[in-house]
């Protein structure tokens, strides 16, 4: 039996689809509690931020390695690491949205690439950071996240932090559509911010999609659960002669375009929406 909570939420993402709310959430999370700026440390800066980015990011491998070994998770093949390998420096990951395994997929795919002391850091929405409790609050707080705020003081120390780690030559992952749409196989429009970081930085933007097909085991929920393939795109560059505003709409575009491709090659199948 499949679970009731798991067919609405397939329910809402189809009518979400149907009326174009592309960027709206289809989880029940609760109303995000505001994070100010004294709750978070970006930069890790303090010694307590550092002894905890190094626990969870210890629990969060084991709890997601242990998925793996079960077959509970499943990554069949990453395509195009070559592309991500041409990148030197400070950049902008992009990726589709549709999982809590999804950022740990993109993590293991470039774990090895990264220099000793560099890590993948992860843009996430206020309410994941303020309002989650247990393990997943835990790695949402700890594990080298950069959450998003409605306080604008936080968002200063936000800018200044992503601002640092490009500097720095650290990897950021955004992801571009902005909700999570479970096991959602289509690329959505995309928002701008992630592009906007890439042209007033002057950093590239490396386009991740992820495609899935059905394993024979099913999940929790009595659904299939998804071996996904991850397509490392080539990086997209602003060009340094052209507007930050040029630049985000043009690398936004050729990141949706990169990904359209992606799907329509792997799926056999042109790219439609239920739009009304």
């Amino acid at each position: 039996m499949k679970s009731a909570s798991r067919l609405a939420i397939l329910k809402k993402i189809s009518e979400y689809e149907k009326k174009g709310f592309w960027d709206k959430d289809v989880e029940d999370d609760p109303e995000s509690i505001v994070l100010t700026p004294d709750k978070i440390d970006y930069l890790n800066e303090k010694f307590f931020s550092r002894i905890m980015t190094k626990v969870a990011n210890r629990a969060a491998v084991n709890y997601y390695e242990r998925l793996i070994k079960n077959g509970d998770f499943v990554i069949k093949e990453i395509n195009g690491i070559e592309n991500y390998r041409a990148v030197e420096g400070g950049a902008i990951l992009t990726c589709n949205h549709f999982s809590v395994c999804d950022n740990y997929a993109v993590y293991r795919a470039i774990r090895s690439e990264l220099p000793k002391g560099h890590y993948l850091y992860k843009v996430i929405k206020e309410g994941n950071y303020t309002n989650f409790k247990g393990l997943f609050g835990f790695f949402f707080r700890h594990c080298n996240t950069l959450p998003l705020s409605s306080n604008t003081a936080t968002m200063k120390k936000f800018f200044s932090a992503v601002k640092t780690l490009l500097n720095n030559g650290e990897k950021i992952l955004i992801y571009p559509e902005q909700s999570m749409w479970w096991n959602y196989r289509k690329p959505r429009p995309l928002k701008d911010g992630a592009f906007k970081f890439a042209a007033k930085f002057l950093v590239p933007v490396i386009p991740v999609f992820i495609t899935m097909e059905d394993t024979e085991k099913l999940d929790a929920d009595g659904f299939n659960i998804q071996a996904y393939t991850l397509h490392f795109l080539p990086a997209i560059y602003p060009d340094p002669v052209k507007t930050d505003k040029q630049n985000a709409t043009e690398m936004k575009e050729k990141n949706y375009a990169a990904w359209k491709n992606i799907y329509e090659q792997v799926y056999g199948i042109k790219l439609t929406y239920l739009t009304e």
